[in-house]
């Protein structure tokens, strides 16, 4: 019976994390497909503010469940989390190419490890971190074969490096001080709380002053919101469940999933699949697998 709820729970895990991984990988292609006519500032509002909006029939139920002294950390939360790196990553992507982005992006697992020891006490073993590395390796790997990654504008990829950070102190936040508190309820208020914020940076960006007689206005607006309802909001729930479930390392490197769906949609785009980039999904699919795994107990004879 312990085998069997064992192997359920580790199921759940990994459909969880197959979950994250498709719509995060998707979510590039939207933004993109948002910044056609729409500013950064803009995608990134429509994002939070479709998210928040969708969220809101379970705000008020958030409210009542959740302890007073956990709504700050709460909506921390939500800035951290979400806020903050749907800015600085829209930004970002107007000045460096998606894969230096996807190399940064990857440096949430190590930033949740580095934070963890640094302030939550996080006791990461030697497999783990390996695990993390090798992961961070072989995303090096299928990035470098996909083509030339430029670093020109540094200041551009310190804002992706910066919302990993923002990424890494969350996870480790939620891990620690909020296991009592269920994941929806999480995810709804900090996003509802989040509505008047972006509501505003639509209005100082010009947004409403647009005008939506043309189509491509409504087709980026469209993207963003898909972005916000799926990319954001669903996902959050299931990354809020992941983090208490499986723990804060193996959630982190959902980072290492998103690659695999960049993989696809570049064959839907007529692109092909190259052996590099087949072996650098198999290291990062064995770093995962040592994220994942417990270290064996000793016990005498």
């Amino acid at each position: 019976m312990n085998k069997l709820f064992g192997l359920r729970e580790r199921l759940i895990n990994w459909g969880l994390f197959t979950a994250l991984s498709c719509i995060w990988g998707s979510s590039f292609i939207l933004m993109k497909a948002g910044m056609t006519v729409l500013t950064p500032y803009q995608v990134a509002s429509i994002r939070i503010l479709s998210a928040g909006i969708v969220l809101i029939p379970f705000a008020r139920k958030a409210i009542k469940e959740i302890p007073k002294n956990k709504l700050g950390l709460v909506v921390l939360s939500g800035i951290l989390g979400s806020f903050f790196p749907a800015y600085l990553f829209c930004i970002a992507e107007t000045r460096i190419d998606s894969s230096l982005a996807g190399i940064l992006n990857a440096l949430t697992p190590l930033f949740t490890i580095l934070v963890g020891i640094a302030f939550f006490q996080l006791q990461a073993g030697k497999l783990k971190i390996a695990g993390v590395m090798i992961g961070f390796a072989g995303l090096c790997f299928l990035m470098m074969k996909s083509g030339n990654i430029g670093f020109q504008n540094f200041s551009y990829s310190l804002l992706v490096i910066l919302a990993t950070l923002f990424y890494g102190i969350n996870v480790n936040m939620v891990a620690r001080h909020m296991q009592g508190v269920g994941s929806l309820n999480i995810a709804s208020l900090a996003f509802v709380f989040l509505i008047i914020p972006t509501l505003v940076f639509l209005y100082v960006t010009g947004y409403f002053s647009l005008s939506f007689s043309h189509k491509e206005i409504w087709l980026s607006t469209l993207a963003s919101a898909v972005l916000g309802m799926m990319g954001t909001a669903l996902a959050s729930i299931f990354f809020y469940m992941l983090v208490k479930r499986a723990g804060t390392l193996f959630a982190s490197m959902v980072t290492y999933g998103i690659p695999f769906i960049a993989v696809l949609w570049g064959v839907i785009y007529g692109e092909s699949i190259t052996l590099s980039q087949v072996i650098a999904l198999g290291i990062i699919l064995c770093g995962v697998y040592l994220v994942n795994k417990k270290p064996k107990t000793y016990i005498p004879d």
